[in-house]
């Protein structure tokens, strides 16, 4: 293996001090008064000889690293990864890198991930609480690193969210369903305590709650195989439903594959509506009606409250957290057009 080329390598070649070398390298040549003549013979050397500055040197030099960690659950779900595409354009405009990861509900998995972090001295933290990492995260807060969370929340910590408005979001949407005269729906969500769930949940039963008793399904989630399965036997239960509202755009998939089912589509003649939009659904037949969440938004949001807190330093009063609640837009497609009740 060949040696890494240092400073001190550069130094001996140019025949100048390793402190001179550093300032050019480091785009301080101007301000430390060093001739344009040695400023240029230097970069020479650093290009022949191929030097690539350490990023954690600098970051021990400078204390920044010009580095965040971004952490959620499984980035291949679509509102991650669009979320991740998002961050990492406006990101890299600002002059940080990314560092992607995911916890895949691992708990253990998760605090190994975050002590990487923390050993590649990220400047700050971008998280969707996954269950089962909440004291890492609020120790990691109590630290006092720049810490923004989105999508899920816990009520009782007192951090930077950006969250979607997902009470009114599913009330709008079994409005619309209501609307249009679908006066039986179920609601497919999961068994879980996150909170932003447990919001659209509430958000459907309040709506729904004048004209029949909520019709619920929890799905204690495994795998896709096992929540198929589990949404048949739902309307195999429920003959009478008119309308399914899916809390989750991979609960939405699940229920689409069973139109492959050998023994006919149980979502036959019911309406459809996901919370969350992603492009297939547009190209489906019927095509699928969806709440798009402000996915462009969140992102932008989530990068300017992080880059404040970064550039916050520790002599400096800091700004109580705030809660960014964003909007969003319902896409009405050929799935709940009231037709599909006559």
């Amino acid at each position: 293996m060949s040696k890494r080329i240092s400073i001190k390598d550069i130094a001996e070649k140019v025949g100048a001090s390793v402190t001179t070398v550093s300032f050019v390298v480091n785009g301080k040549a101007a301000e430390k008064n060093i001739s344009k003549a040695l400023t240029e013979k230097i970069k020479k050397v650093v290009a022949e000889l191929g030097y690539q500055p350490s990023s954690l040197a600098r970051s021990l030099r400078t204390g920044k690293s010009k580095i965040i960690g971004f952490l959620v659950d499984d980035i291949s779900k679509p509102f991650f990864s669009e979320i991740a595409k998002f961050i990492d354009e406006k990101a890299s405009a600002s002059g940080y890198k990314i560092i992607f990861s995911s916890t895949g509900n691992d708990q253990s998995r998760a605090a190994e991930i975050l002590k990487i972090f923390q050993d590649r001295h990220v400047d700050g933290y971008i998280i969707a609480l996954a269950e089962g990492i909440e004291t890492e995260v609020i120790n990691l807060i109590n630290s006092g690193a720049p810490v923004v969370l989105f999508d899920r929340y816990l009520p009782e910590l007192n951090v930077d969210y950006v969250l979607t408005d997902n009470f009114s979001s599913t009330q709008n949407a079994t409005r619309h369903l209501l609307d249009n005269k679908f006066d039986q729906i179920g609601f497919i969500t999961i068994d879980t305590d996150q909170r932003q769930m447990l919001d659209r949940l509430a958000g459907y039963e309040e709506m729904i709650a004048p004209f029949h008793e909520p019709r619920v399904l929890k799905v204690k989630y495994e795998n896709s195989a096992s929540s198929q399965q589990q949404i048949k036997n739902f309307i195999a239960e429920n003959p009478d439903l008119k309308a399914l509202l899916f809390a989750a755009n991979y609960l939405t998939m699940d229920g689409l594959k069973l139109s492959k089912n050998e023994e006919g589509n149980p979502l036959n003649n019911k309406a459809i509506l996901s919370f969350d939009d992603f492009e297939l659904l547009e190209y489906v037949s019927p095509s699928i009606t969806a709440v798009e969440q402000p996915i462009q938004d969140i992102a932008e949001y989530i990068i300017k409250l992080l880059i404040k807190k970064m550039n916050i330093q520790s002599t400096d009063r800091k700004p109580e957290p705030q809660m960014v609640k964003l909007g969003t837009k319902l896409n009405i497609r050929q799935s709940t057009a009231a037709l599909r009740n006559k």
